[in-house]
């Protein structure tokens, strides 16, 4: 989000804007250029997006590496890894989310940090969440431009090529590229998207204008064809409006170009105890969050919600007030909590859902059977607990779920295995032999991560159960997702 925001209805101030590089286009001009013969087209819309951002506590504009909130750069690989398991896991459970945003800049990945920052992105690949990787003005940038073209590029080489064979991580060149001119913004944008031809142009966001804040001038330009576009809109970029006047607001900016746009940033009040449920609200942070919402909802466009943690400190509290959770516990048992159940509601309701999209059945919750005991000695599961099951060939977990309709279903079984070997099971619907499953070391009980199996399944209720096929029984197991 832009460096100023305070808690009055006010437009930013205007910034100074650095121009000290005005060679930049010409330096990226000597990138390698191929010609893209056939892009990847972006989704006839983007609702499949439903997402929220984690950022630093303070904001992502820093000069060091970045430390997300509740993460601490002491912190290992694994314990990153299973900080962000259990923050995703209340993200998915409470909001029904499946895409987060986080920040890179060149201080992270040219770091030792990096190595560790990266169990962020892993442990959102691992249960199925988009990941969208936006650089941060970070020194290398400054004023809403690219000062350090060498650092910039050097980092985004390393990011691309590590993860640009996931097809669940997306890149965003740039956050708010303000200090750019329309046609300088697009050249630069170009050049970045024809230096790296192996990333399809499906998970590349190019952010509007500005600070991100009108996407028509990216939308336009045919070398950008086939890209997703970020777009920003705060109430206070604009000051107080009816509703019918943020409606125009949101719409305005966006041109014809809502089928290729992401809010990738949004965000309003959530310790205030505001009811954005209330349609009849004079409240101009209401009226505005209301009219994105059901402007999102009607487009059919994916939204990010900032920030879900960390963020711009809010002055007397040690959080930013627009942020949708409270985070809680320490170490690696972390929890989190939403701030404003209306404000959440209408983030579901902008998704095109009132509740979380994606159903979600707990090891330790009835009807679901543990034949060994329910644990809670681990961090980072969900719920209140997870299924410990006994260490024999005849302990069994079993889990009932509902099926809209007949058919195939995803199945996202979340488990632990501190063991050095695999433990393989048979999965068994309703009553018949499904397939085989092998759930291999986690690297510790607090590893937590997805299996994702798909299963044959009846309109209704059905049995899920997992046999163990040796000795050492089953991993311990926190939840059975469908999908």
């Amino acid at each position: 989000m832009p460096f100023t925001r305070t808690k009055d209805f006010a437009p930013a101030r205007p910034r100074s804007r650095c121009r000290v590089l005005v060679g930049i286009l010409s330096a990226l001009a000597v990138l390698p250029v191929v010609v893209v013969a056939s892009a990847s087209p972006a989704s006839a819309d983007t609702s499949q997006f439903r997402g929220v951002n984690w950022a630093v506590p303070g904001d992502n504009f820093k000069k060091v590496p970045l430390v997300l909130d509740g993460l601490n750069q002491s912190d290992s690989y694994a314990t990153v890894r299973a900080k962000a398991d259990a923050v995703y896991s209340g993200f998915a459970s409470q909001l029904g989310v499946n895409t987060v945003r986080l920040p890179v800049n060149t201080h992270t990945v040219s770091s030792s940090w990096w190595n560790a920052y990266r169990g962020t992105i892993d442990a959102a690949t691992a249960r199925g969440f988009k990941v969208i990787l936006a650089y941060w003005e970070d020194g290398a940038a400054a004023g809403g431009r690219i000062t350090n073209t060498a650092a910039f590029n050097s980092m985004w080489n390393t990011v691309t090529t590590q993860y640009g064979p996931n097809s669940l991580v997306y890149f965003e060149p740039m956050n708010e590229p303000h200090g750019y001119s329309a046609s300088e913004w697009t050249n630069l944008a170009a050049s970045w998207i024809n230096a790296r031809p192996s990333i399809p142009r499906g998970r590349i966001l190019v952010g509007g204008t500005g600070y991100s804040q009108d996407i028509r001038p990216v939308c336009a330009d045919s070398r950008l064809n086939g890209t997703l576009l970020s777009y920003h809109h705060y109430a206070f970029f604009y000051g107080t409006k009816d509703y019918a006047g943020w409606v125009q607001s949101f719409r305005e900016r966006l041109g014809n170009c809502a089928s290729r746009a992401i809010l990738t940033e949004f965000g309003a009040p959530m310790d205030t105890g505001l009811n954005y449920n209330n349609a009849s609200s004079t409240d101009n942070f209401v009226r505005y969050l209301r009219a994105d919402t059901d402007s999102l909802r009607d487009l059919r466009m994916g939204s990010v919600y900032w920030p879900a943690l960390g963020g711009k400190i809010t002055a007397g509290q040690n959080y930013d007030w627009y942020s949708m959770f409270a985070l809680n516990g320490s170490g690696t048992n972390l929890s989190v909590s939403i701030r404003n159940s209306t404000g959440a509601d209408r983030l579901r309701h902008g998704w095109g859902s009132d509740r979380p999209t994606t159903p979600r059945y707990e090891a330790e919750t009835l009807p679901a059977v543990c034949t060994g005991s329910i644990d809670s000695n681990w961090s980072g599961y969900s719920g209140t607990g997870f299924c410990n099951g006994d260490n024999t060939t005849g302990a069994f977990a079993q889990f009932t779920i509902d099926a809209a309709s007949a058919g195939t279903a995803t199945l996202g079984i979340r488990f632990a295995n501190g063991t050095t070997g695999a433990r393989p099971a048979d999965l068994v619907v309703n009553g018949s032999m499904a397939q085989a499953v092998s759930f291999e070391s986690t690297g510790g009980w607090t590893g937590w991560t997805t299996k994702t199996v798909v299963v044959p399944v009846r309109a209704g209720s059905n049995t899920i159960r997992l046999n163990p096929t040796t000795a050492n029984g089953l991993p311990n197991l926190d939840y059975l997702e469908l999908t």
